[in-house]
């Protein structure tokens, strides 16, 4: 017997997660001043100009992506079989039915027969067949590639694909949202990035702007614009100055401080990050080898002082590898299993030798404000136990090739977000082996407890185990964990349709202009 699955819930979320408890939940907070509102049914011509921070990957083939920054932008490019919408909840995409067999098992998509690439080629089994294939072969998800692997068969039927597990995996769909289809032996994706979204790549010009069109023959709801265009502005102050200036419609993750500066009557809202901020600590870098030096950095920090200096208490504190809207896995205890005690950091740091404080350089991405305005207070609060910590700003193509590529660093601060809706997403980078281990963590334990939960079958066994692996993180220090911070968003006033979604991602086929007010 089959079960018949129309949207599967996102395992994170629990069995009723409500839109606040995923994160997702927004607020609109009034801008200072609407002395310069811009005009309210000024004509845009249906484009959208937003700004982002960084540039994206030097590569835009889905299946080379690392950062969270360019997943964000081809979200709109690329589409699985089934895709993640706004509640955390598992929708037909590609495919336009899926049914799994009780016995966990058994896979059968239904593959919609009038799906169009964005070069007007149709979809056809053979493009999914061999998206599966290269993806299998070529991703940089080592998450998706491992779960791919447990699949013993894959086979097409007219217009169904089957697939047959090895062994049951409850967060298997995930993997599956994650596998993006484009069109067989194309290989110009690096460059010229073709998939079945609601926009279309259009061009892209390196640190300046990446366009993206509306994809006329696109399957479902059509995108309510017609062109996305985002700019880049790796420099915080001009990219504000831009916004406030009303060159710009949308940007997302501002600090306070700029939401209480913008002067243009703007709309702001506000939900959350979805990631994980902390100082990232090399553990195979001294001083950060010895468990008790990590320790003491828990301990000399006061993330709550931390909060209220840098967002006025906005944002919400984590005390592992897991952020809130994963409500099933999250561990709200840990958050305090470091209390503020700078007594106790100098007790563990003479212990492990350093009695006379430490030195270390914290290299931070300067395109993020957030996380150069937590590095700049957690300087402060760690000199406290005599840690003298200095900043080094590098470029974020610099932090990606030297911190996180070849893990040349001793600590860093910026956040990690979940590139599937399943906890593993977070938690697979910290195995001993894994190619996106940058702290390269070492620990028996935590690889006993992450193999563990993804061989079970069991969905409460799998969580405890989940857990078992933040807490071991926690005990060791693994690193210093933040918060998931609060996200700020500005909209041009007649900009509506903006949804949070539990992952790092914005979908501007919801957008659109309204000037009717």
């Amino acid at each position: 017997m089959k079960k018949r699955i129309l949207a599967v819930f996102l395992a994170a979320a629990a069995l009723a997660c409500s839109l606040s408890a995923c994160g997702g939940a927004t607020t609109q907070t009034t801008a200072p001043s609407d002395e310069t509102t811009p005009s309210s049914g000024a004509p845009h011509a249906n484009e959208l100009n937003v700004g982002i921070a960084q540039d994206l990957d030097d590569s835009l083939d889905p299946y080379q992506m690392t950062a969270a920054g360019t997943r964000e932008v081809m979200f709109n490019v690329f589409e699985g079989l089934v895709k993640p919408d706004s509640s955390g909840n598992y929708v037909n995409a590609v495919a336009s039915d899926v049914s799994i067999s009780e016995d966990g098992l058994t896979y059968v998509f239904t593959l919609r027969d009038n799906v169009v690439f964005h070069n007007g080629a149709a979809c056809t089994p053979d493009d999914v067949l061999y998206s599966f294939e290269t993806c299998a072969a070529t991703s940089v998800n080592s998450a998706v590639v491992e779960a791919l692997s447990a699949v013993a068969s894959m086979t097409v039927e007219g217009d169904t694909l089957t697939m047959v597990l090895s062994a049951p995996n409850s967060d298997f769909l995930s993997y599956v949202a994650s596998v993006y289809i484009v069109p067989a032996g194309y290989t110009e994706q690096a460059t010229q990035p073709v998939g079945t979204g609601p926009f279309k790549f259009v061009s892209r010009s390196v640190q300046e702007n990446i366009i993206l069109e509306k994809h006329d023959e696109y399957y479902g709801e059509p995108a309510h614009l017609d062109k996305v265009t985002y700019k880049i502005y790796e420099d915080n102050t001009a990219l504000f100055t831009a916004l406030d200036a009303g060159a710009l419609d949308l940007v997302a993750h501002l600090t306070i401080d700029q939401v209480n500066n913008l002067s243009n009557g703007y709309q702001v809202l506000e939900g959350t990050m979805n990631l994980v901020q902390a100082i990232y600590l090399n553990n195979a870098v001294e001083p950060f080898t010895d468990e008790r030096v990590r320790q003491a950095l828990c301990y000399a920090v006061d993330v709550d002082a931390l909060m209220d200096f840098t967002a006025e208490g906005h944002g919400t504190k984590v005390g592992s590898s897991m952020y809130p809207a994963f409500t099933k896995y999250f561990d709200e205890s840990l958050a305090d299993a470091y209390p503020h005690d700078v007594e106790k950091a100098k007790e563990l740091l003479a212990e492990a030798g350093y009695e006379n404080g430490l030195s270390f350089t914290i290299t931070v991405p300067s395109n993020y404000q957030p996380h150069v305005d937590a590095a700049t207070v957690l300087v402060e609060q760690l000199s406290a136990a005599g840690v003298n910590a200095e900043i080094q700003l590098v470029d974020w193509n610099t932090w990606v090739s030297d911190v996180y590529g070849g893990r040349n660093f001793q600590a860093t601060v910026v956040g990690f977000d979940s590139s599937t809706l399943n906890a593993s997403g977070l938690l697979a980078r910290w195995v001993s082996d894994n190619a996106k281990n940058m702290i390269n963590y070492n620990n028996p334990d935590y690889d006993a407890a992450y193999a563990a939960a993804q061989s079970t079958v069991d969905d409460a066994e799998q969580t405890a185990y989940y857990k078992e692996c933040l807490k071991i993180l926690s005990d060791t220090a693994a690193n210093v964990y933040l918060q998931d911070l609060a996200d700020f968003v500005a909209l041009h006033p007649d900009l509506k349709g903006y949804e949070f979604y539990p992952i790092y991602v914005i979908d501007m086929s919801k957008l659109y202009f309204d000037t009717a007010a």
